[in-house]
Order: structure tokens, then C-alpha cells, then sequence
């Protein structure tokens, strides 16, 4: 038996965190030659050339419900839902997606550099999307995270937010020990620190709030917020108050049309490219070992 394919970590202590998606899917190797070979009527040897080939695109790798012939389990023994294949079966595919930007580039070039060419291991996927589909798909992605039933969310969010917004900070420091976030209106921007307590200035702490708004509002009625559970009306009521909707240029009284608007300041303009990095070398051993048993 050869020896096992040696593991290759990432490092991305070097990415800012918003920067980062992590995506995990399975794929049934079952379902897959069976396609190949009992629908398409090609040979198991070259079912196996044709499969070892195959790149999944995007939307199969990240996909919210995954379709056959991948699917999602947290099982330690899992079945295949669509032919009730067993573990042996099935192979992991782990994909990370890098935003780009000039404070990714640097990093970004150097993973790539680094990871092993040989054998097709690693298979990079380079798109371009709009800055509001992705902040839509990073709110996703905190929500997947969040437990709204203890109440520290509140913080965790403010700080993947600040984060998402300032790369450069190191937030680690900025949030250890806090226990609390604040408006403070003795501040014109920024924030500052104070014993286990975090002050907002008041442009900032609404930005923040209408972050938890987004997050939280498909939760419960109304959404969580550090202001309290408030529903839209009560959110744009409270940001009439001072000068924050006239710092983004809104004049509009509905709450509907202040709401998008707001979403799409904060969200930016314009397109971002993305990279998707997939990890192949758990499928190259299945479908290596797969091929191993149709050919026997």
C-alpha cells in the first residue's frame, strides 16, 4: 500500500479573516462511476481517466444544498443520500475562496506559490463578482456561525464587521476581554478602549447595528441588535436621529429605499475578484481507490 499523500496546512495568518470563506462538500464515488459507466457505457478504465480529470465548478463546491453527486454530512459514518453508498465511498473536497484586494495580494500570491503542482492537487478557480453579493454571502457565512440564543453574538459580530472594514487593525488585541460594545458621542470617528468595554462613534455603532440588523432579522421578529430587538421601522427611526443618513446622502423618508441604500454603502461599489483554492487530494485517492475495486 503506498504511503499516505502527505498533508499540505494552509497558512492564512496573513489573510484578514473577512477575507476568507472556508466551503467542505462530500462527493459519492459511487454515484460518479456509475454515471460514467452504467450511463454512459464507458469502461472503468476510462470512467477513471475521465473522473480523475473532472473540476467541480464553483457553484457544486459551494453550493447552500448541495446536489448529486455531492452532498453535505456531519455524520462520522456517513451514507450517500442518493444510493446509500458507504464511507469508502465517498471523497472530501475542501475549498477556500480569497477575496482579492491589495491587502490580499501579497498572501494570496504566496499560497499560491507554495502549493504542490504535481498531479493536478490543487485546483485554483479565479471569478468576478459584485461587492454586494459578496458581503450578502459573508453575512451568510456569520449567520451559519452565530448562536443568536447567547447573547455574546452581539460582540463576535461587531468585531467580524470592524474587521471586514479594517484589515489592517490587529482586532485581536482591540477585543481582548471585551465584554461590551458602546455608542460614544464624545467620539467623531473611530473607536476607543476603555477597561472590558468597546466605544463606537455614532456613525460607526449604526454602521454596526445595521449589520446585526441584516444578520439577525430572519431570526426572530424584528432583529437583534445592540440597541435591542428593533424592527426596520424602529432602525431607521433611530438613525434620523443626528447626522448619520446624511453622511451617505439619503434624503428619503421610506424605510425600505433608506434601508438599500445604506446596504449598498456599506457593502461598496464596484466588483471584486475572487480565488477559490480546492483541495483534490482526498478525490485523487478515492477515485484512485474506487477505480481499484470496478477493476477487480
Amino acid at each position: 500500500m503506498p504511503a499516505p499523500a502527505k498533508r499540505y496546512e494552509h497558512d492564512l495568518s496573513k489573510f484578514p479573516a473577512a477575507s476568507v470563506s472556508e466551503y467542505s462538500t462530500l462527493v459519492c464515488l459511487a454515484c460518479t462511476f456509475d454515471i460514467f459507466t452504467s450511463q454512459l457505457g464507458l469502461a472503468p478504465r476510462t470512467a477513471y481517466s475521465e473522473i480523475k480529470r473532472y473540476a467541480p465548478t464553483v457553484q457544486e463546491l459551494t453550493a447552500p444544498a448541495a446536489a448529486r453527486p455531492f452532498f453535505d454530512s456531519e455524520e462520522k459514518h456517513p451514507h450517500c443520500p442518493y444510493c446509500d453508498a458507504v464511507k469508502r465511498w465517498h471523497a472530501r473536497l475542501e475549498t477556500l475562496r480569497l477575496e482579492g484586494s491589495k491587502a490580499t495580494d501579497a498572501a494570496r500570491r504566496a499560497l499560491l506559490k507554495s502549493l504542490p503542482g504535481k498531479d493536478d492537487q490543487f485546483q485554483v478557480i479565479e471569478t468576478k463578482s459584485d461587492r454586494r453579493a459578496v458581503f450578502f454571502e459573508w453575512l451568510d457565512t456569520l449567520r451559519a456561525k452565530v448562536d443568536f440564543d447567547d447573547p455574546a453574538w452581539l460582540v463576535a459580530a461587531t468585531r467580524a464587521f470592524l474587521e471586514r472594514r479594517d484589515a489592517k487593525t490587529d482586532w485581536d488585541q482591540v477585543f481582548a476581554g471585551v465584554r461590551g460594545v458602546r455608542r460614544s458621542s464624545r467620539l467623531k470617528e473611530n473607536y476607543e478602549r476603555e477597561d472590558s468595554r468597546l466605544f463606537l462613534a455614532p456613525s460607526l455603532f449604526n454602521d454596526v447595528l445595521l449589520v446585526q440588523y441584516l444578520l439577525s432579522r430572519s431570526h426572530q421578529s424584528g432583529g437583534s441588535t445592540l440597541a435591542g430587538r428593533l424592527t426596520l421601522l424602529e432602525l431607521t427611526r433611530r438613525f434620523r436621529r443626528g447626522d448619520y443618513l446624511n453622511t451617505h446622502g439619503i434624503t428619503e423618508s421610506d424605510q425600505f429605499e433608506i434601508l438599500e441604500q445604506l446596504v449598498a454603502d456599506i457593502a461598496g461599489a464596484g466588483s471584486v475578484k475572487l480565488y477559490y483554492i480546492v483541495d483534490r487530494r482526498d478525490f485523487l485517492e478515492k477515485v484512485k481507490s474506487v477505480y481499484a475495486q470496478y477493476a477487480a
